[in-house]
């Protein structure tokens, strides 16, 4: 049983973010509810790390002094799986935007993509998504992007260490020019899984997005020891 004042020393929480919410929701969440479990008038609560809205997976919730942990957690490498689709583009390099353009798919065989992964391994030189939230001249990136205003964005050195295809499917995919790709990244901090889809893309010289994507690993954190919001939520009644 988690008490009151150990919330409050500080405790490392392993969340499954649900689809759709923002990592600061499910941190705002948590610390509404530890507040009325407890009748606490002000606690400290942060993640180590963000997830996009349309991204599931493992969040790490640090509550009390464990917050001074949070550079720490956010600095090891994670794993993450999910779906790039090729053939098509979006603005975002995800989902939240439509396809703006499509593109051929009829010269990629299942050995052309698994070689091509081979270009993404090491360090490499990433460009962050317009849609990000970023900050430059003291506005998130993509502010510009929804306001249609270009704007220069520099690259940054990414680490990838592990770039597997787990599955290659055309049956799946959201139309007669796509392909669905599974896969699987172990990379550095501050990797955008987005921009590998799209890059990933380029490479193929077609064109790709992300469909869908879930954090299963950070550091020596993991998926499978994660609890829902609802479950956490639970437990706190319980105790």
């Amino acid at each position: 049983m988690i008490t009151k004042e150990d919330y409050l020393s500080g405790q490392v929480l392993l969340v499954d973010k649900p689809l759709n919410w923002t990592s600061f929701q499910v941190v705002n969440k948590l610390r509404w509810e530890i507040r009325q479990a407890f009748d606490i008038k002000k606690i400290k609560v942060g993640h180590a790390g963000t997830l996009d809205p349309l991204a599931t997976g493992l969040l790490v919730i640090c509550t009390g002094k464990m917050t001074k942990q949070i550079d720490t957690f956010q600095g090891q490498v994670k794993e993450y799986t999910g779906t790039f689709v090729l053939g098509s583009t979006t603005p975002s390099y995800d989902l939240e935007t439509e396809i703006d353009k499509k593109f051929s798919t009829t010269h990629i065989t299942d050995t052309l993509i698994q070689d091509t992964t081979k270009q993404f391994i090491g360090n490499i030189q990433q460009y962050p998504p317009v849609f990000s939230a970023l900050k430059k001249d003291g506005k998130r990136l993509y502010e510009f992007a929804r306001a249609g205003e270009s704007v220069e964005i520099k690259p940054r050195t990414v680490n990838i260490s592990e770039f597997e295809i787990t599955k290659i499917n055309t049956s799946d995919a959201p139309s007669t020019d796509s392909i669905n790709i599974d896969f699987r990244v172990v990379c550095s901090k501050g990797t955008y899984i987005r921009s590998l889809a799209n890059d990933f893309g380029k490479a193929l010289h077609s064109g790709a997005h992300l469909s869908t994507l879930r954090r299963t690993k950070i550091g020596d954190f993991y998926i499978d020891d994660s609890i829902t919001i609802e479950t956490f939520i639970s437990n706190l009644k319980t105790n």
